[in-house]
């Protein structure tokens, strides 16, 4: 029973290396040294390759980076968890400066397939020896026009790790050391408060998070800047026509087709209005402020939930879909591949690793006791199921888009928050899992999409005026965020400090519309899967298994979802409107 508790919720990595000091990370180090040697004989070769050889030399490609993968991964597993040791910080330093000169030896097998000519690339990619990598050669074709020349491409590889990767571990080491208000909360901690039914701690826990950030916003400001300097160097030295192609071409998704979906969502950001003017209602206030938004409507869906009963509800409502889905979710639990813990030093946030196909994902999330952790546990092992199902592709085809790999993630939230409103029988409880499902697809569609275009204006900002203040940003922010609000939510003057903890800003630069491009693909294959019953569960475990293999679009076909159609956000919007209309149903109001 002790170690179902979250407090000690922790890992284990021994599948990957007993420990920082594992004399096989040595070892592996050295085989990648003596294989990337042995590598370099197709050097200035690689357009004289047959399909036969091409394969091996492929092969022995996805051999190396696997291998380099998993000392990256495992050096990245064990700083998230001690941002503030030392020891854990030389460590993923340590490989990630390693991982830059193997991709800098490698990078010239990458620069010769894309410069044979389309003919006889497209006879190759279609031969029958080569057909399991043909998406991987194709791919790598997409970059064509963004590529430099060797020289160049080796310089930018070896000053990678002291580049944005660097400003991204300093980011993790400060939000990692600050503490916030009197008790030295965690960010986790601070953020959970944001969740309570009392609206004098919600008020707290606002103000604790304005002052702990005001602190370091100086140096986060800078990072920002780094950050958006840096893309714009790499996007203007690679001729991208704008800050996000680059996203969109890794995505594999077309400019237009973003274009649609951003234009889509802040269409109806009447949405939005429409709920929290609900909100304040049910709450009975006069006027909704920003440490409101998240205020449960019923207090028993609120806190309280132990790491059992998470457990067992993520694990049931899996099982009430797929055995399979449930059977490959319960070995993160039993096998310890899950850290849940609230730990000083532990990053904030939570992410499947996928790691790498001779292994398995690995789970991370800060788990306080809430109903909104409870559904982060959901969405992160539907990450962990999709990426589980797909390593039988291999390293190349095994790792989805973004926009893809969100459908399983929040396609997993969706199977918890139906299950657990079946058995639901208080209306009470009903109307506050509606307005938490609600919220969290707010969160997850206009709350991204509002922070796509604050992204929008900085990355573009910077490009023409030069380094940026903290004004500037605040004000990007506060406009951005007020604009999907209207005026159901009074943002107060603390607020505008508050993009300078979110990750993905740093870590990701426009990321964050996946999240909406997949919640509202998502809406449509769960309305698909309503329709179908049991008979879509072959063909959604069979979309998860084809991991990226093939373009998304193609892979979503058989599924009955097209992003490409001009309707499609519509629709998807349309189904976020229904969980609205249930809300107002419920209340009766």
């Amino acid at each position: 029973m002790e170690k179902n508790k979250p407090e000690v919720i922790l890992w284990d990595l021994s599948d990957l290396y007993s420990n920082p000091a594992d004399p096989q990370i040595a070892a592996d180090s050295e085989w990648l040294k003596r294989r990337i040697s042995d590598f370099s004989s197709y050097r200035g070769k690689v357009a004289e390759l047959g399909p036969e050889q091409l394969l091996e030399a492929v092969r022995m490609l996805e051999e190396i980076y696997e291998r380099a993968e998993k000392l990256l991964a495992y050096a990245y597993l064990e700083f998230s968890t001690r941002t503030l040791d030392a020891g854990a910080s030389a460590f993923f330093q340590s490989m990630k400066e390693f991982s830059s000169q193997i991709r800098r030896d490698t990078l010239f097998f990458r620069l010769e397939w894309t410069k044979i000519e389309d003919g006889p690339a497209e006879a190759l990619t279609k031969s029958a020896a080569l057909s399991k990598y043909a998406h991987y050669l194709a791919s790598l074709r997409r970059y064509r026009p963004h590529l430099l020349s060797e020289p160049e491409e080796r310089i930018l590889a070896e000053k990678s790790p002291a580049g944005s990767s660097a400003w991204e571990a300093l980011f993790d080491k400060m939000l990692g050391r600050l503490r916030f208000g009197e008790k030295e909360k965690s960010q986790s901690e601070v953020l959970a408060g944001l969740y309570s039914a009392d609206r004098e701690e919600r008020k707290g826990a606002a103000a604790e998070l304005s002052d702990g950030l005001q602190t370091l916003l100086l140096p986060l400001t800078h990072i920002f800047n780094t950050v958006l300097l840096d893309k714009s160097i790499d996007d203007r030295l690679r001729e991208y026509p704008h800050w996000l192609s680059s996203r969109n071409l890794d995505n594999e998704i077309g400019d237009a087709t973003v274009s649609a979906l951003v234009s889509a969502v802040c269409s109806r950001y009447d949405l939005v209005e429409r709920y929290y003017f609900l909100k304040k209602k049910l709450l009975g206030y006069d006027e909704l402020f920003d440490y409101d938004r998240y205020a449960p409507v019923c207090t028993q869906t609120g806190e309280g939930i132990s790491w059992e009963d998470a457990r067992e509800i993520v694990l049931t409502s899996f099982e009430d879909f797929s055995f399979e889905a449930a059977k490959i979710a319960r070995l993160f639990f039993e096998k310890q591949w899950i850290h849940a813990s609230l730990l000083p030093g532990k990053r904030s946030g939570a992410y499947s690793h996928p790691l790498i196909p001779s292994a398995h994902p690995y789970v991370f999330l800060n788990f306080t006791g809430s109903r909104r952790d409870v559904m982060t546990l959901a969405h992160e092992l539907g990450h962990a199921v999709h990426q589980y199902l797909a390593r039988k592709q291999g390293l190349f085809n095994c790792n989805t888009p973004l926009t893809t790999a969100e459908s399983a993630s929040v396609f997993a939230e969706t199977l918890v928050f139906r299950s657990l409103l079946k058995r639901t029988d208080s209306k009470e409880e009903r109307l506050g899992l509606i307005c938490s499902r609600i919220e969290d697809t707010f969160a997850t569609v206009f709350r991204q999409v509002a922070m796509h275009r604050f992204e929008e204006r900085v990355h573009n900002a910077r490009r023409t005026r030069g380094e940026l203040d903290q004004e500037f940003i605040g004000s990007a922010w506060m406009q951005t965020q007020a604009a999907m609000f209207g005026n159901s939510v009074r943002l107060l003057d603390h607020y505008k400090t508050w993009w300078s903890y979110i990750p993905h800003f740093v870590h990701s630069p426009g990321y964050v519309y996946a999240y909406a491009f997949g919640q509202l693909m998502t809406a449509a294959l769960y309305e698909q899967y309503l329709r179908e019953g049991p008979d879509f569960v072959p063909a959604y475990l069979e979309f998860l298994e084809s991991g990226g293999k093939a373009e998304p679009c193609e892979l979503l076909r058989p599924l009955g979802v097209d992003p490409t159609d001009g309707g499609f956000w519509e629709r998807g919007l349309k189904i976020v409107e229904g969980l609205i209309d249930e809300a107002e149903e419920e209340a009766s109001l």
